[in-house]
């Protein structure tokens, strides 16, 4: 099941890919091979990696890529396009390869994480969509297991719907925040299409709604006993909301043989209210009784309520979560590196005053280098598509622009991280279901160096272009020096 099966999103371009597309056409370039490379140039809020998400609804994209005869009569209505090319639109049919990075991949700037080869009109016309899907799914994935590793064990749930910047970013944004180690989602519909559990307690207007907050607790634990949690903070946490919760729970839930779920603080000092919350539910005979704090939590304040020993089991975390509002923007790119002349690949490169808008050229294939003892990954590789890489060490890294830094691997193994998912227009990979993705990138994540995934000044992980690559890279600037 995916969120976009039910609408035709074909016509989700950048209006440039259509005109360009209808440009090759006209001269005479319509089957010219070309290859493009979607990266990223930085990582969000200053980290030491990111997590790749999204590629599922690019494969379901791609799958269901067609022109409808209403798109038809838009294009022509423009009195922009040629009647070839509107003819070519009605029997469209997607053909290209496809590489990509697995969710759930800890990913690294200027690496491919996705790579599309085929005819230059169709490997164009996908860019919006590719691009679009993995930037934010990954910014919101990469966001996500942050705030979860801030939590030190305790559960995150993903509570971002109502501040999400659109219905697609709430619903995405849930499984992408599922896969980044979040436990569960405040969204129902996420929960119905990508099973990523859905929970949810009761608003302030609950407790409002009722004349006292002792009888909106006791309807509640009334209609919900084997799962009562109570929002203690609409009045007064330590004065009416503790010991409210807690005459239900002696009233209504023990009567009954219930033990209660937990309360939520939303607002407040949370650090101090909930080591106070927790000493009256432990003398009330509930130690069992979990604290949930929210109220717009990110990394950080999770992070100092943790050093300040606030009693917290779980956190609920909304906008900063699901909008990435310390650093909105992942910044993937689309960029052509090749195309295909009489047989060979003819690499292509984009330059720039700002260095690190310069692109890698040529088709390529991304390794990463895992130490044979502990299994852990130590650098990642960047080689010609068809270079010959070995399986194991030993084998020499250097820095792509401080050359002069090199260093020999000798332990360890070589594998390819990307996985070709369409060949000739026809999917070849097997989507996992989400909990093989969450637990790829739990077990990823966790293998990484503790140095690369510090929050502050992390240390870079090695991503080295091959002597061959290099080479190419250094010689096409030099030819085409600004």
């Amino acid at each position: 099941m995916d969120w976009s099966n039910d609408r035709n999103l074909t016509m989700l371009v950048d209006f440039y890919e259509l005109t360009m597309a209808n440009g090759y056409l006209e001269m005479g370039l319509k089957d010219k091979r070309a290859v493009f490379d979607m990266f990223f140039r930085k990582i969000p809020d200053g980290g030491g990696f990111a997590i790749c998400a999204g590629l599922e609804q690019v494969i379901n994209y791609l799958k269901n890529l067609h022109f409808t005869a209403e798109d038809i009569d838009y294009l022509k209505g423009k009195n922009l396009f040629s009647e070839a090319f509107l003819n070519w639109l009605r029997d469209f049919k997607f053909s290209c390869d496809v590489w990509a990075v697995p969710e759930g991949t800890p990913i690294f700037p200027n690496e491919p994480v996705v790579t599309v080869e085929g005819p230059i009109m169709e490997a164009q016309l996908v860019e919006t969509m590719v691009l679009l899907s993995v930037n934010f799914q990954s910014l919101v994935t990469t966001k996500a297991n942050r705030i979860v590793r801030a939590a030190s064990g305790r559960s995150v749930f993903e509570f971002g719907s109502r501040r999400a910047q659109s219905y697609d970013a709430a619903v995405l944004g849930a499984r992408a925040a599922y896969i980044g180690g979040c436990s569960g989602t405040a969204c129902a519909i996420a929960d119905r299409e990508y099973q990523t559990p859905a929970m949810g307690t009761m608003a302030h207007s609950w407790v409002q709604l009722f004349d006292t907050e002792y009888d909106a607790f006791k309807a509640y634990a009334e209609v919900y006993p084997d799962s009562c949690t109570l929002l203690v903070d609409t009045y007064n946490v330590l004065k009416s909301g503790i010991p409210n919760a807690i005459r239900v729970f002696n009233e209504v839930l023990a009567p009954k043989g219930f033990r209660p779920k937990g309360v939520r603080i939303d607002s407040g000092d949370i650090a101090y209210l909930s080591k106070k919350a927790r000493k009256m539910l432990d003398d009330a005979g509930y130690p069992d009784c979990g604290i949930v704090a929210s109220n717009s939590l990110d990394e950080y304040l999770i992070r100092d309520l943790i050093l300040q020993g606030a009693q917290i089991n779980s956190f609920g975390v909304g906008e900063n979560l699901i909008t990435s509002k310390s650093d909105p923007v992942f910044g993937g790119v689309y960029k052509l590196v090749a195309v295909m002349d009489g047989g060979q690949y003819i690499p292509k490169i984009k330059l720039s005053e700002a260095a690190e808008k310069i692109t890698t050229p040529c088709k390529k294939m991304l390794y990463r280098l895992y130490n044979k003892d502990s299994g852990q990954p130590v650098a990642d590789y960047i080689a010609m598509f068809d270079e010959k890489v070995p399986e194991s060490g030993p084998i020499t890294l250097f820095d792509p622009i401080d050359t002069w830094k090199a260093k020999t691997f000798d332990n360890v193994s070589i594998r390819p991280v990307l996985v070709q998912v369409f060949k000739d227009g026809q999917c070849c990979y097997e989507t996992p279901d989400i909990e093989t993705i969450k637990a790829r990138c739990r077990e990823q994540v966790d293998s990484l160096w503790e140095e690369v995934r510090r929050f502050e000044n992390p240390h870079r992980y090695y991503v080295d272009l091959s002597q061959d690559l290099w080479t190419c890279k250094q010689r096409m600037l030099a030819e085409r020096k600004l």
